[in-house]
């Protein structure tokens, strides 16, 4: 079931402007009443000429018939229909020609009747753009508040669709759904039927709401007491995804009605809707399962709704199903009635207020675990052959519920909370109310193959789901452009809440690598502010990006700070209490935690600057003595001038903190709004140092200009002066800043020499990243002996750690996490003794038929040593088959695509595509692995480039996974040549694909990487 089909293409505004001046349009009318709901200026939707109306301020049922009335409506805009017969186009010419085919000098006659109309023509055409607030109709001016003309579109049966805009009419709003459905796991198809109460808010002939890929048999409408459901027609308009019920009488303002819809489909064939999935069972028997994924657009393909976030409605959910499976739905099941032999219906009870993206049901066979807290029964479900790794999910999830009820003072409002791990999942999980979805990857833990890495992901995302529970789902944003008020939130407290209970995982280390991402693709000029205006759904997918998620919840991380924590939680439960059951925007937060600072600081003032402006400050310290004077401006990687966004406008209220080499445990950290573009910081006295951004707290980044040398020199004699996050930004600072040319490689690689005497994870890793994205641009570029230099230099810097690292599992999972990290480093790039240590164990694991057990830590490694000879890839995707633990999976997956071999790993993404035996939930995981190998990046390439349609279609145009695709096939290019094929592929795709924001990123990384092949080439082959 396709939602938004490539053919569905939306002209720019450039192009539909112009051809309103074509030939001619299909209609022309100025009907009589006024619209209710004017089209904004950066509403308007525009569509092909084919298949549009132009009509100004149509009422509903309000078209004239007569073609005269048209033509005369159109006369009174100096418009005239120009008849498609070339003879009457003869009639109508002022030029007499000669037999021969030349003109003749048209007579006096003519050219005074052509004066004269021309002198009237213009004379009405400036009386009519001069009357103010005037709309000329057959009745004459009409005061209006409205400055376009409504563009109405056809409906698939040729009548006029009473609708123009993507947003819904404000004419109608939904109370309550019940929905009955019932999924077919043999024939993969579905039919239902749902019952809209809807109140009127205006007074209306027509209901427009959302449907996609349904096949639409029977629609009625029933008044408030009224006994007699009456049939009406209904329009469909696929582009927009809208339907239209046409009442046969006036619906009136504070009345209910309830809308009946019939209906079937297919179960969808992409990972959107209410799609099929199928998985071997313990008898390695092919089984179906059923489930959702609503968010954002699609529950408009399971069932007729309005689906938009502010839409809140309750719903009372019906599934008929096989006796033998289990469905699962939002609420807690209220009865089970027979139906037919075989057949039953399991009847929920009715949700709580919520939106439409949230409603989700399972139909499948599965088992689960159940555990009590507080009121709620939390169960953890999964296939039966998973049951045993359902443990860990369970307790982890009983203990975050308890603890966001006390930090929120707010009780999780449900009977029950339910999570499924799904075969095959696109996203990692999915918030629905009370029946969260998961990969099995990111909810199931197997004690004998889970790794450190793989219980903190678990942790996390049950952390992050669980918080959605709140902003999300309790709280919604009204609109997708508010999207980062559920991820941000949720990824922020994902973090703040592992932190509180399990200290032990160390998950602050995980969220600075993710910010400094985050800032990466942020200093972008196609980044995009965190709340941005959105309509398209191409758009609305790609807001669910790493500024939504990891930018939103760092700006949290930095308000947070500076309220201080108590501040900060008083704000957040003001605005769960003033909003809860309903929705919200941006403006609405900071309002609740002013209402907390009560005048002391605005913090809308403060935050707006965030979260409306793109990218993120530099600033630039510079001590003398006690003066420490420091300015702002913006971060940006500047590729070609005419594209630069003039930043010279960028202010940001900064909450500068900064440590010195005074700080006492008392008092180690000091604050400093910046809210101009320089200020002066005097100290009490003179230091031998200074660091700002403590912790990396706040989103800016620190150029110390002076200072750097001072900061290498602390870090070669006491590094432990400083903590290892302050570390980790420092690291990241100084390789930001020269790739921005603020500053030398050679100061880069000189503050880094520091590293063989560390022992904290986060500079360890921050140091491998920016070390291993200079390694291979230069690998794919063709300089092999330089990356061969660059790879040393990492060997003498990190050479003795990989050493003293253990093929075990033993430490703590900070020490685990780092094991992992440097083995998988070393076997693949065959540093020190690794790989032959690596490839020894894989020999016995092999002989041992795969039934030896092996130290989850360094599996990856182990595969991916044996991985590089054929017989090892072969025996490995046999266990990969035969496999029942996710876990180890997703670690053969990925050694499997690090082969060398280019026809496996052809085969590899292409079987992932289809979904055979690898599932193509993997496939943006094979191709990021695939590309960074250098026999890989081309044919990863090569391979989006062929298969470009199947992946929009299964993977939606916009969303995570294609970015994804788009950003790993790419990164790594840096040649005019390759610059050009990029833009050339996608300019020659539909115009979405060639629009999508992850395009202009992935080309913006390219001219990036050329300059800085151009700037620092040179200086690198000196300075190794």
């Amino acid at each position: 079931m396709e939602l938004f089909p490539s053919d569905r293409i939306q002209l720019p505004r450039n192009m539909i402007e112009n051809s309103m001046f074509e030939e001619e349009p299909d209609v022309v009318d100025l009907a009589k009443e006024p619209c209710l709901h004017p089209l904004e200026h950066d509403e308007v939707e525009y569509e092909p000429r084919s298949s549009r109306l132009l009509v100004r301020g149509l009422g509903e049922h309000e078209m004239d018939d007569d073609e005269e009335d048209y033509e005369s409506s159109a006369k009174l805009l100096g418009m005239s229909f120009m008849n498609r017969s070339s003879s009457l186009r003869n009639n109508m010419s002022v030029y007499r020609q000669n037999p021969n085919g030349s003109c003749l000098v048209p007579s006096t006659r003519t050219m005074v009747v052509c004066t004269v109309v021309l002198v009237v023509a213009v004379s009405l055409i400036m009386a009519i753009y001069l009357l103010p607030k005037c709309t000329f109709t057959k009745e004459g001016c009409h005061k209006k508040n409205h400055t376009m003309e409504l563009i109405y579109p056809l409906a698939t049966n040729g009548k006029l669709f009473p609708w123009a805009k993507i947003r819904l009419p404000p004419d109608v709003v939904p109370l309550h759904y019940d929905l009955v459905l019932q999924p077919n796991l043999t024939t993969l198809k579905f039919a239902g039927s749902v019952k809209i109460v809807v109140n009127v808010v205006q007074v209306t002939w027509k209901i427009v709401l959302h449907s996609s890929g349904l096949n639409i048999t029977k629609a009625t409408i029933t008044s408030t007491g009224g006994h007699e459901a009456k049939p009406v027609e209904f329009l469909e308009y696929p582009l927009h995804d809208q339907i239209a019920v046409m009442a046969p009488e006036a619906l009136l303002v504070g009345q209910n009605y309830t809308v009946n819809i019939e209906y079937s489909s297919d179960l969808s064939d992409t990972y959107y809707g209410f799609y099929k999935i199928s998985y071997k069972d313990e008898n390695s028997k092919q089984r179906w399962f059923a489930a959702t994924q609503f968010e954002p657009l699609a529950a408009r393909s399971a069932f007729p709704c309005f689906d938009e976030p502010a839409l809140k409605a309750t719903f009372l959910i019906k599934i008929k199903r096989d006796e033998k499976l289990t469905t699962l739905s939002n609420m807690p099941k209220k009865a089970t009635t027979p139906v037919t032999n075989g057949i039953v219906q399991d009847e929920f009870f009715v949700s709580l207020k919520m939106s439409t993206y949230l409603v989700a049901f399972v139909v499948a066979d599965l088992k689960n675990v159940t555990r009590e807290t507080n009121g709620s029964l939390v169960s953890v479900y999964a296939i039966p052959q998973h049951l045993n790794q359902v443990g860990y999910a369970v307790n982890t999830t009983v203990k975050l519920l308890e603890f966001y009820q006390k930090y929120f003072l707010i009780n999780y409002p449900l009977e029950k909370l339910d999570l499924v791990a799904i075969p095959d999942f696109q996203s990692g999980a999915m918030e629905n109310w009370g029946l969260i979805t998961f990969r099995e990857t990111t909810l199931l833990f197997d004690s004998n193959t889970s790794s450190a890495r793989d219980k903190k992901l678990i942790t996390a995302v049950i952390a992050h789901e669980l918080a959605h529970q709140w902003f999300g789902n309790l709280v919604t944003m009204e609109w997708w452009n508010d999207l980062w008020l559920n991820e941000g939130f949720a990824t922020f407290m994902q973090y703040f809440a592992i932190e509180e209970i399990f200290p032990e995982l160390h998950s602050d280390e995980d969220f600075l690598n993710l910010i400094f991402k985050a800032m990466m693709k942020d200093s972008l000029n196609s980044s995009h502010p965190v709340s941005s205006a959105v309509q398209s759904s191409e758009q609305i997918e790609e807001m669910f990006d790493a500024l939504s998620y990891i930018k939103g919840a760092s700006l949290l991380l930095m308000l947070k700070h500076y309220l201080t924590k108590d501040v900060f939680q008083a704000g957040i439960e003001v605005y769960l209490h003033n909003h809860n059951y309903g929705s919200a925007q941006s403006d609405d937060l900071w309002d609740s935690m002013n209402e907390i600072t009560n005048g002391t600081l605005d913090v809308k003032k403060l935050m707006k600057t965030w979260i409306l402006q793109k990218g993120f400050p530099l600033v630039t310290v510079v001590r003398k003595g006690k003066i420490i004077s420091v300015k702002q401006e913006k971060f940006l990687y500047r590729v070609e001038p005419e594209n630069w966004t003039s930043d010279a406008s960028y202010l940001w209220h900064i909450p500068l903190t900064y440590t010195t080499s005074s700080c006492n445990f008392t008092h180690c950290t000091n604050a400093y709004l910046l809210d101009q573009k320089s200020a002066v910081i005097e100290l009490p006295e003179e230091v031998e140092w200074i660091k700002f951004n403590v912790d990396m707290n706040g989103y800016y980044i620190v150029h110390y200009t002076e200072d750097w040398k001072t900061l290498i020199d602390l870090l070669k004699k006491t590094h432990t002066a400083l903590s290892p996050k302050d570390r980790a930004n420092l690291i990241n600072s100084i390789f930001s800043l020269a790739g921005l040319g603020k500053e030398s490689l050679e100061k880069a690689f000189e503050l880094i020499d520091y590293l063989n005497k560390e022992s904290s994870t986060a500079p360890l890793t921050q140091a491998l990243f920016q070390l291993s994205l200079i390694y291979s641009l230069l690998e794919k570029n063709g300089e092999q002996q330089l990356a061969a230099r660059v790879m040393h230099r990492i060997e003498h810097l990190l050479g003795d750690k990989i050493d003293q690292q253990r093929w075990t599992d033993d430490g703590t999972l900070s020490e685990r996490e780092l094991r992992s990290t440097l083995l998988a480093f070393a076997c693949t790039h065959d540093m020190r003794n690794c790989r032959t240590t690596a490839t020894e164990m894989f020999e016995k694991w092999m002989k041992s038929n795969g039934t030896m057990s092996l130290p989850s830590d360094v599996m990856k490694a182990i595969f991916t040593a044996g991985a590089k000879s054929s017989d090892g890839w072969e025996f490995l995707l046999k266990m990969y088959s035969s496999s029942v633990s996710e876990a180890e999976k997703s670690k053969m997956v990925e050694a499997l695509a690090s082969t060398e071999d280019v026809r496996k790993l052809i085969w590899l993404m292409q079987n992932s595509l289809e979904g055979e035996v690898i599932r193509a939930q993997e496939l943006s995981h094979i191709i990021a692995t695939v590309s960074q190998n250098l026999p890989g990046y081309l044919l990863a390439w090569d391979f989006v480039k062929e298969n470009w349609e199947k992946l929009a279609r299964k993977f939606h145009l916009g969303s995570y996974t294609i970015q994804s695709i788009i950003s790993w096939s790419t990164s790594q290019f840096a040649t005019k040549a390759h610059l050009l094929e990029v833009k050339s592929f996608f300019e020659s795709k539909s115009e979405e694909s060639s629009h999508l924001r992850c395009v202009k990123e992935a080309i913006d990384t390219i001219q990036l990487n050329i300059q800085w092949m151009e700037r620092n080439l040179a200086k690198l082959q000196e300075l190794l």
